[in-house]
């Protein structure tokens, strides 16, 4: 499988190569004609929608605004996969974008892809200061010690739950559960035996990989392919065997209810009252207090029994300059990126949407203070975040086939939720990534 991805990942470097040729004025988005003090117009393609997508656009026109060099067009482009194959083919193209968001599991393929300029080559030419940043946010995405984007809208995930469904069935609404048994015994409880379930969460690899993470399990060997090119998938680990054994179990007992693989599927039942907890990404922490008519409260991930929680890998997504523009647009994109970085900026893109601050000084600004104030919810995930210990596992996993093995992970839960062995469906999923890494 590796063969046939580099096979295409070579096709498209030649196509971007065969189509880069030409002018600076010619490239991608570049500045408006006219004299020297006009100002340059760039694009920016992002997968932000619904009020994520109206936080993004309100960033843009302030930038613009204060900016007398220049204007930002951000343009919707689908979802992270509708954007990267967008980009795959007009890259060299005069319709290539100057900056780009590109979802977190992109980064090993978006590194080594030749039409991008590193992020790095702009810190060090200006002596940009990123000590100023979340040191466990920069630690996903560096690659060999080299920032090849800027992190912007980033995530984890946490658990959900119903604090009025707990006070109901005699649970302390102020003590969510912390350890897989604690999460089993609360979901028993919870469920009534009919349209009443305890716990669920997506048919996500995400989710699985904050497990993982949380309990100190890698998914792919090279120390989670951090020191060098992987392998071998490590899935079906003791830590990857314990996490599908509790959902199987938990599922058996009927306890746990698979209501599907969107994100939005476990949503519905939640609010609706029929869910107890589950897994969600910080990210929709305003739409769910917003959607529930009950009181909601946060939970950090569980972990396994005698185990120390590790932390959260982040999830979410990085800003990349493209390479297919002329160097004065990507300059200029510079300065957007520059700028989404300041603690203002952070502070309140974090208030509107629920992402956390790259910026650790955001928290200081009024506009995140009075959020957390009003919605402490907010406060679980950034404790999380706060108290994740740096290793491999927290790091995260970088491979370039981490959108193909995310699906085999997520084809192993839906065959063990119908009955497959829990280890027989891990086993044949580590191989078949590992055949894929081949």
């Amino acid at each position: 499988m590796r063969k046939i991805l580099t096979g295409l990942t070579l096709s498209i470097l030649l196509i971007l190569g065969a189509c880069s040729s030409g002018t600076g004025d010619e490239k991608g988005n570049s500045s408006e004609p006219g004299n020297s003090e006009e100002k340059t117009t760039i694009t920016f393609w992002h997968a932000m929608s619904g009020d994520n997508g109206k936080a993004i656009e309100e960033i843009a026109e302030k930038f613009n605004e204060q900016s007398d060099s220049v204007t930002v067009e951000a343009i919707f482009q689908g979802s992270y996969e509708d954007l990267l194959n967008k980009l795959r083919a007009v890259g060299g193209s005069s319709e290539a974008p100057a900056l780009v968001q590109v979802f977190e599991g992109g980064t090993k393929y978006m590194s080594g892809s030749g039409f991008i300029t590193p992020m790095q080559e702009f810190i060090d030419n200006e002596q940009f200061d990123v000590s100023t940043l979340e040191p466990n946010i920069l630690s996903y995405y560096r690659v060999d010690d080299q920032l090849y984007s800027m992190p912007f809208n980033t995530s984890n995930a946490v658990m959900f739950y119903n604090k009025d469904m707990f006070k109901k069935v005699g649970l302390d609404p102020e003590n969510p559960p912390h350890t897989f048994s604690e999460v089993q015994e609360a979901a028993a409880k919870l469920t009534d035996g009919k349209k009443q379930y305890g716990f669920s969460f997506a048919t996500i690899s995400w989710f699985f990989e904050e497990l993982m993470a949380n309990n100190g399990g890698v998914i792919i060997n090279q120390d989670n392919g951090r020191t060098g090119e992987a392998t071998e998938s490590l899935i079906n680990s003791e830590e990857g065997l314990s996490i599908f054994n509790w959902i199987n179990e938990m599922n058996q007992a009927g306890t746990f209810k698979n209501f599907g693989s969107s994100w939005e599927d476990p949503r519905a039942p939640f609010f609706a009252g029929q869910l107890g907890m589950y897994f969600d990404s910080t990210a929709n922490t305003a739409e769910v207090i917003k959607n529930s008519p009950f009181e909601v409260g946060t939970a950090p991930i569980p972990v396994a029994d005698g185990k120390e929680p590790q932390g959260a890998v982040v999830g979410g997504a990085s800003v990349w300059i493209t390479n297919q523009v002329s160097e004065e647009n990507q300059n200029a994109a510079w300065e957007f990126v520059k700028y989404m970085t300041n603690a203002d900026v952070q502070a309140e893109w974090a208030a509107a949407t629920g992402y956390f601050p790259i910026t650790p000084a955001a928290y200081d600004e009024k506009a995140l203070k009075d959020v957390h104030e009003e919605y402490p919810q907010y406060l679980t995930a950034v404790k999380q975040l706060e108290n994740t210990k740096a290793n491999p596992a927290t790091a995260g996993a970088l491979f370039t086939i981490m959108p193909e093995a995310r699906m085999i992970i997520e084809t192993a839960l839906g065959e063990m939720y119908e009955g497959k062995d829990p280890k027989a469906a891990l086993d044949d999923a580590a191989k078949k990534i590992t055949e894929a890494l081949e």
